[in-house]
């Protein structure tokens, strides 16, 4: 199964054990174990039920993507969510969409091209929202003292993948408003190049947005741009919910802007879990704003035990539930 992700695979551990070993290497045992036990514990609760929350608006979201094809049971698009999410905390190469996309299709006897579809719409609409978060939070947080050049960096940069951003929904729209012109647009473009690059690229495009059939109902679309924003915000809340449990006193705007880090942490190649780029990544962004070590790390460590252990569980649960086996992904490997 995982012959072809042999060499991701190792580099994603590579990286993880890199970030690890700088973290590891600022712990004070000590303070950190200290920090811990301080901890107010009804926070972190709190967090992990934002998140499973946060899972649920994703199945809500999804059934408006899909409602074109098919009028899905929540109970089916929940448990292929957890599935999915527990599959990218235990294997690599963020195999969980496709886990999520087979075993949603295969229990709904949907055709697994407009599901898979639909997880590049959902992508999408999740990059947009959190480029709209990553602007909101840099042009309203006050960043420390000292650090005005890199905040106007961040500016520029997320102004400039917003644009992106933008550009890329409206190509998708007229592509599938005006596919076949569309695609004659894209073949003289990329006519100065080798013939096999358009001779791949151009069926690839045809196929993937022949998959989408999204409602144009006003209600679905306003449905999941509804969801969308409230993903996000049940994605910031666990944030929040772990500073505030180590007494840490930080405006929810930091909470957004390491948020942001964590989002671009995770697309970073790693271990399953994202193991070491998280934890490092969310150090970094408390860091900013003075925030001691031991805090610091102890803020990683219970946030990204609360994202990674109880979905874990809750996705085993669920592949039991639904009489799934993990042998049975190696059809989701085959459908990529």
């Amino acid at each position: 199964m995982y012959t072809k992700l042999d060499l991701k695979f190792w580099l994603g551990i590579a990286i993880s054990v890199f970030f690890l070993a700088l973290l590891l290497n600022k712990i004070d045992y000590k303070s950190l174990g200290a920090a811990l036990r301080s901890a107010d514990y009804f926070y972190i609760l709190l967090g992990i039920f934002f998140t499973f929350f946060n899972y649920f608006l994703r199945a809500v979201r999804w059934r408006y993507l899909l409602i074109s094809e098919k009028s899905i049971p929540l109970s089916s698009l929940y448990s292929a969510t957890i599935i999915g999410y527990m599959a990218n905390n235990l294997l690599p190469a963020r195999l969980g969409e496709f886990i999520r996309a087979y075993t949603l299709a295969r229990r709904e006897q949907l055709e697994t091209p407009a599901v898979f579809a639909s997880l590049v719409i959902d992508r999408l609409f999740d990059g947009f929202t959190v480029l709209v978060l990553l602007l909101i939070t840099l042009f309203t947080l006050r960043m420390p003292v000292g650090m005005e050049d890199a905040a106007r960096a961040l500016k520029a940069g997320g102004a400039l993948m917003f644009l992106l951003y933008c550009g890329v929904l409206v190509f998708l729209y007229v592509l599938k408003r005006q596919t076949v012109k569309t695609l004659l647009v894209v073949g003289y473009v990329f006519k100065p190049f080798p013939t096999r690059i358009s001779e791949s690229i151009i069926p690839l495009l045809g196929s993937f947005i022949g998959g989408i059939r999204l409602s144009s109902r006003g209600g679905h679309i306003s449905a999941v741009i509804a969801t969308s924003a409230g993903i996000w915000l049940f994605c910031l809340l666990p944030v929040n919910m772990a500073i505030r449990a180590f007494n840490v006193d930080l405006p929810l705007t930091a909470s957004m802007f390491i948020l942001v880090l964590l989002v671009f942490a995770v697309m970073v190649p790693a271990s399953p879990g994202y193991i070491g780029t998280y934890h490092y990544a969310c150090y970094k962004g408390l860091s900013v704003f003075d925030v001691p070590e031991a805090a610091s790390i102890s803020i990683a460590l219970i946030m990204h035990a609360t994202g990674f252990f109880p979905v874990i569980v809750a996705g085993l649960y669920y592949l039991w539930k639904n009489k799934i086996s993990l042998n049975e992904f190696k059809g989701a490997e085959k459908a990529r």
